[in-house]
């Protein structure tokens, strides 16, 4: 597609996501990419409502980054950005900066809670730089989320974790996801409860399709 066309919605409720993966090496053609992927599979397998997703793969270049992420809100019209790479200390990890340029106003809890849920598994989380922000335009408005690199990792953070009786133990980010986009004018996504249970206070909440 254009690199500015700008996505058609086929349902009012369709959401619309832009997914960036941050990679010099992938983007070069060293290796081949698993943070896309793993983005489109897991959000096929979480997401209850409509969606269209489209793909940026790029290298660690802070102005390219915020230029793209830019793209994706300005013109192509999406509600949600998801990133994955570009996080860590390395000097070539610019991924948080650059999302912070594109953004008008910080969402610092979704970085709290991801570094929470990966504390689970290595002391090394305290390193992740993670950040989400919003951007906002006088027509439009979308959260941009940066995610870890790895594909385990971003269904972690994605989905929480879960006990052996499936309840849920640590909250994924996505369960805030869908009422954050309720509250910037987006559309209404729903999500299967038995990967991720959005939430949403009961007097934002549709009452159930006959």
């Amino acid at each position: 597609m254009n690199a500015s066309a700008r996505l058609v919605r086929s349902h009012p409720d369709e959401l619309l996501i832009g997914l960036v993966s941050v990679s010099d090496r992938a983007s070069a053609g060293a290796y081949q990419d698993q943070g896309l992927p793993a983005l489109r599979e897991w959000l096929g397998t979480a997401l209850a409502s409509p969606w269209q997703a489209v793909d940026r793969l790029i290298p660690d270049e802070r102005a390219g980054i915020t230029r793209t992420l830019i793209e994706l809100v300005d013109d192509c019209g999406c509600d949600l950005v998801l990133t994955t790479g570009g996080t860590g200390p390395a000097r070539r990890d610019v991924t948080p900066e650059a999302t912070l340029d594109a953004g008008t106003r910080e969402m610092p809890g979704f970085g709290e809670q991801m570094r929470q849920i990966s504390l689970r598994f290595v002391p090394t989380a305290i390193l992740s730089r993670q950040v989400a922000v919003i951007r906002e335009t006088a027509e439009h408005a979308a959260l941009i989320v940066n995610l870890p690199g790895q594909p385990k990792s971003i269904r972690e953070t994605l989905e929480g974790l879960k006990g052996d009786d499936g309840a849920s133990l640590v909250p994924g980010i996505f369960a805030a996801i869908p009422y954050c986009i309720d509250l910037i004018g987006g559309p209404y996504a729903e999500t299967r409860p038995e990967v991720i249970a959005a939430f949403r206070p009961k007097s934002a909440r549709r009452a159930p399709q006959a």
